[in-house]
């Protein structure tokens, strides 16, 4: 493994959650930062002391936050909206779409079914949601791109596969619907925050991603992002004050919407959730997190190599594929004759954190995990 400079200590020193457990759990809810806490602590003194006369600073420093977010993936600004979740983000696009009768989605199967449903959902306006089957968790895009038609409009998947940790070759998966007429849609909620993303190299249309996982926020600060191209093409849901134009001119009733992502936000904003997602995105940021830069990918990669051959040691079977192009944060992995769930309850009584996803056991470590971290791991399935 690389070896655990200077710059990941201070970041495992940014992690108080560091202080008292091995927290291999990203993939499911992350703790959130330091900064992140103090931010949120920063937020609630104001909010008791000030009221809404801190209302101003925080507005400047939520639209710096979607500044910032926008920079992490090569967007505009105007590009992004601040939403509450990945979920809202996926049902902002599925409902907005300018659908009709006949058309289709297509989808994998094993997909969290945060991105399924919004799109089965569509049924009643006569949508079809094709769900390609996938066998051991590893996509096979020549069966995804013949579930495509002339009717096929959006081809929405995930980044990265929650249960199996599988990596989409995004820049192929885009050309293939983009050949065939389709716009895609990226749920990046298990890439973002460790893996580049530049949505312009890439060409995906629109992206979602919560906060929670991966970017270390709290839950319920998430964002959207839109290609300029595709703002005009979806109706915005949940209209209100902040959707149009004059958004501060109360008086005047005149509905003229933002020509910016920030017309799908529609009212006030969950302040305190976006202002800790904004301190963890600089977190994030300054340890080497850019559109075209991979320093957090490979030592997060780094520690789930040295986990497999850990792992493998003491007998454990890799569920997840680590192929270069296609491993990722998030490894499933089985004890053989051994019950996952309890197992997951041995190791969280000896505070190593896990999950059980798929009938196998799941780690998704972060940057500022290290060798102690596994090494708490592997004592407690010994």
């Amino acid at each position: 493994m690389t070896e655990f400079s200077n710059g990941w200590q201070r970041f495992r020193q940014q992690m108080p959650v560091a202080r008292r457990f091995a927290y291999l759990d990203h993939a499911a809810t992350a703790p959130i930062s330091g900064p992140a806490s103090e931010a949120v602590e920063a937020w609630l003194r104001q909010a008791a002391e000030l009221g809404g006369a801190a209302w101003p600073e925080w507005e400047e420093s939520v639209q710096q936050v979607r500044r910032t977010a926008a920079d992490l993936i090569g967007a505009a600004a105007d590009e992004v909206a601040l939403v509450p979740n990945t979920t809202a983000g996926i049902n902002l696009v599925a409902e907005g779409f300018p659908w009709r009768d006949g058309d289709n989605v297509v989808t994998l199967a094993n997909e969290f079914p945060s991105n399924q449903y919004p799109w089965m959902n569509l049924a009643g306006r006569g949508v079809e949601t094709r769900r390609v089957p996938v066998e051991d968790g590893r996509v096979d895009l020549d069966r995804l791109a013949d579930a495509c038609d002339g009717r096929t409009r959006v081809v929405s998947v995930s980044w990265i596969g929650y249960a199996s940790g599988w990596r989409m070759d995004l820049e192929t998966l885009v050309a293939l619907a983009h050949a065939r007429g389709a716009l895609v849609f990226l749920d990046a909620i298990q890439g973002l925050g460790v893996f580049p993303m530049n949505v312009r190299r890439v060409g995906v249309d629109f992206l979602a991603a919560d906060g929670h996982k991966w970017l270390l926020g709290p839950e319920g600060a998430g964002l959207l992002f839109v290609r300029r191209e595709q703002l005009s093409l979806l109706r915005p849901l949940s209209i209100g004050w902040n959707s149009v134009v004059d958004a501060y001119d109360f008086s005047r009733i005149e509905l003229t919407l933002r020509p910016d992502a920030a017309r799908y936000e529609g009212g006030s904003r969950n302040m305190v959730g976006h202002l800790a997602l904004g301190a963890s995105l600089r977190l994030l940021a300054s340890l080497g997190l850019g559109p075209d830069s991979s320093a957090l990918a490979d030592r997060v990669l780094a520690v789930t190599d040295l986990a497999v051959r850990r792992l493998e040691a003491i007998g454990a079977e890799i569920r997840s594929c680590r192929d270069p192009q296609h491993r990722s944060g998030i490894l499933a992995f089985a004890m053989p004759g051994r019950d996952p769930a309890d197992l997951r309850r041995r190791c969280l009584q000896a505070d190593v954190v896990l999950s059980v996803r798929g009938g196998n056991l799941r780690i998704s470590p972060h940057a500022y995990n290290d060798e102690s971290d596994l090494e708490r791991l592997i004592e407690c399935l010994r």
